[in-house]
């Protein structure tokens, strides 16, 4: 396996990699939509969430120089399962032609108050 950690995940105390990559299959943890820097949501509703929830997953699939158009699925959470539309807007614009197969979890309250948190799954080769 290789593991791929940020400048932050290296400092926190919560006991997680980004991502790791197990043979052709890189698993990208859950991204949640908060400034990774300066632990700041999003001003406005669950689209801009959204983008920063994917905007981090971005930044995990620089890292460990992966494509989103080889992301395979995707789980996207939400404190509340009307947020769908909105959520799928977002998600749509930022994967264009690629549809990766994706499921949505209705959860109970994310972790600092996020609207939306978005795990994947990457072909690598």
């Amino acid at each position: 396996m290789e593991i791929f950690q940020t400048q932050l995940s290296k400092t926190r105390k919560a006991h997680y990699s980004p991502a790791v990559l197990h043979g052709d299959i890189l698993y990208v943890s859950g991204q949640l939509s908060i400034d990774p820097v300066t632990m700041k949501l999003p001003n406005g509703g669950v689209r801009e969430h959204t983008q920063q929830a994917l905007k981090n997953l971005q930044a995990v699939l620089d890292l460990s120089n992966a494509k989103k158009e080889n992301i395979i699925m995707c789980r996207v959470y939400t404190p509340n399962v009307e947020f769908w539309d909105e959520i799928d807007d977002e998600y749509a614009k930022f994967f264009g032609e690629h549809k990766p197969a994706r499921v949505v979890v209705p959860t109970s309250t994310l972790h600092f108050g996020c609207l939306v948190e978005i795990e994947a799954q990457v072909a690598m080769r």
